[in-house]
């Protein structure tokens, strides 16, 4: 009897990933991964959640320009540093930078984060519509 698999298209975008890391990796070429992070919205602010596992409070900074939110994390290790070789590397870097852009209406004077078991969660308030008013013609 044969068995049915469902194809799940996106897995092997994983694979091919893997595997065109490996291959800069083998040029001396490695592109660091970013942290994983969700975007949506509600009726009355926008979320990002980005996954900073390993990363404490202080060394993440956020910073808001033009409407865009960026996000950037620099880890201070003081291991030492050892030789090794990696079959397998997909944690995040000791740096990173990740940027959004924010929609117009984003109050970016407004613009909370907090952080709590690895998960740096940033809202971004919405500007209220302004409302359409009569304007009274001068006589």
């Amino acid at each position: 009897m044969a068995t049915l698999i469902k194809w799940a298209p996106f897995r092997d975008f994983d694979v091919i990933d893997r595997r065109m890391r490996r291959m800069l990796e083998d040029f001396g070429v490695a592109p660091s991964p970013l942290p994983a992070a969700d975007l949506y919205e509600t009726e009355k602010e926008l979320i990002v959640e980005l996954d900073v596992p390993g990363f404490d409070e202080q060394e993440l900074v956020l910073e808001v320009s033009d409407h865009t939110l960026i996000i950037k994390g620099e880890r201070v290790d003081e291991k030492e540093e050892k030789e090794e070789k990696f079959h397998l590397h997909e944690r995040l870097e000791k740096h990173f930078e990740r940027s959004f852009a924010l929609p117009l209406d984003a109050d970016v004077e407004m613009v909370k984060a907090t952080y709590k078991t690895g998960v740096l969660q940033v809202h971004v308030p919405k500007i209220e519509a302004a409302k359409p008013r009569k304007v009274e013609i001068a006589g």
